[in-house]
């Protein structure tokens, strides 16, 4: 058991204002540092330390992570006020995950935790077979970093962990950005399973964790329809969409992005599962590209528009609206007519509603109709928290266009 786990009955513990709990109460995870009894005593708190949440009565809440410093000050892990928060704690939430996952998936390639929604705050996990690559995104989830690592060995026994700590959100925690390795260092790209076809990331310096299972469930709907069809791909990364739809019989299918190591990836498995010689790929602005495609009338059978977050931060939200119009007026009009669109968005900040309207939207600036086959978030390996909707970030809808 880990020294954190056996001082829990010391832990400090933190008030929260009165009529304030309710939430917490509810099952929400979090707790805002102005539902909190902010003190000397608590400011003093080191960031990522355990604490015992107690109401205004005194009531527990449960032990939580509590960095004094963002406006989210707890992350509750346990509703048990008595929880030992350890090795032992984080094996059995990890052994809880993996069976889940090995349920859904039948190989080990998968995110295997997400968040709050696993139980972890501010942890994520995405599996590659032996090789687990781990983002720690808050102060008390650094705090176990050590224990984590434990309970993954006494878990998975991986042959290789990279901690991939570079994301911009843990200097809101005050932590500093870092990528390190735990077991055999990497000395390449790593496969990646998925739909029943190879693929290839690269844990080290690629987006994220290298590989977005996120979009597995939707690759798959694309390439059902895909069929003996011409296909598109905007922003096409390693390849996922684009390499599924040739596996599935597409005539032909051309993959775009702006990145030539993703170009990269995306040819070598279009290579590796015997499809190359229908499939190619083009560096370029997406933009620019869509614009010389309908300026020249070139149509496609199935379009698929996949971008990065364009609404990294609520400030953005406006602009990247606009950007996300215009980017799927665009694309709208290169699908053939009878064709399908595939649009999607991973900006937590633009929620399924408002989605919907900017396609909506974009229909119209094309003076395209249609109709909607299918409207999705992330495939399950990557659950939503009941009470944190924004933990269901990506959305994305099928549709076909007259």
């Amino acid at each position: 058991m880990s020294a954190l786990a056996e001082t829990t009955n010391d832990l400090p513990e933190i008030r929260l204002q009165a009529g304030r709990h309710k939430r917490a109460r509810q099952g929400h995870p979090w707790v805002y540092s102005n539902e909190i009894e902010m003190d000397a005593a608590a400011k003093a708190l080191p960031p990522g330390g355990l604490v015992r949440l107690v109401d205004a009565s005194d009531r527990p809440l449960g032990v939580a992570a509590f960095n004094p410093h963002p406006l989210i000050s707890a992350r509750i892990l346990s509703r048990d006020p008595e929880a030992a928060i350890g090795r032992d704690f984080l094996r059995e939430r990890l052994e809880s995950a993996r069976a889940l996952r090995d349920a859904l998936y039948p190989v080990p390639f998968y995110r295997l935790i997400h968040a709050e929604a696993d139980g972890l705050p501010g942890l994520i996990i995405d599996r590659f077979g032996d090789i687990c690559v781990v983002q720690v995104n808050t102060a008390g989830m650094e705090m176990l970093s050590d224990d984590l690592t434990a309970a993954l060995q006494d878990t998975l026994s991986p042959k290789t962990i990279v901690f991939r700590n570079d994301s911009a959100v843990r200097r809101l925690e005050g932590l500093p950005l870092e990528t390190r390795t735990v077991g055999t260092s990497l000395d390449g790209p790593v496969e990646v399973l998925e739909n029943g076809a190879v693929f290839f990331a690269d844990p080290r310096e690629g987006q994220k964790t290298g590989w977005f299972y996120d979009q597995r469930d939707n690759r798959a709907f694309a390439a059902a329809l895909s069929t003996g069809k011409r296909v598109a791909d905007f922003y096409c990364f390693t390849g996922g969409f684009a390499v599924t739809a040739a596996m599935a019989g597409a005539s032909e299918v051309h993959a775009f992005d702006r990145s030539q190591s993703a170009l990269d990836f995306a040819d070598r498995a279009a290579t590796a599962n015997g499809v190359a010689d229908r499939f190619t790929t083009t560096k370029g602005d997406v933009f620019q590209i869509l614009h010389r495609s309908v300026e020249a009338g070139e149509t496609f059978d199935v379009v698929i528009a996949d971008p990065p977050a364009f609404v990294k931060s609520k400030k953005d939200y406006q602009a990247g609206i606009r950007g996300y119009r215009k980017l799927f007026r665009l694309a709208a009009q290169a699908v053939a007519p009878g064709g399908i669109f595939l649009a999607a968005s991973c900006s937590h900040h633009v929620d399924m509603t408002s989605f919907g309207e900017v396609v909506r939207r974009s229909l119209s600036d094309a003076g395209r109709s249609g109709r909607i086959l299918r409207s999705a978030g992330a495939a399950p390996d990557h659950p939503v928290h009941p009470f944190l909707p924004e933990t269901g970030y990506l959305k994305a809808q099928a549709l076909q266009l007259d």
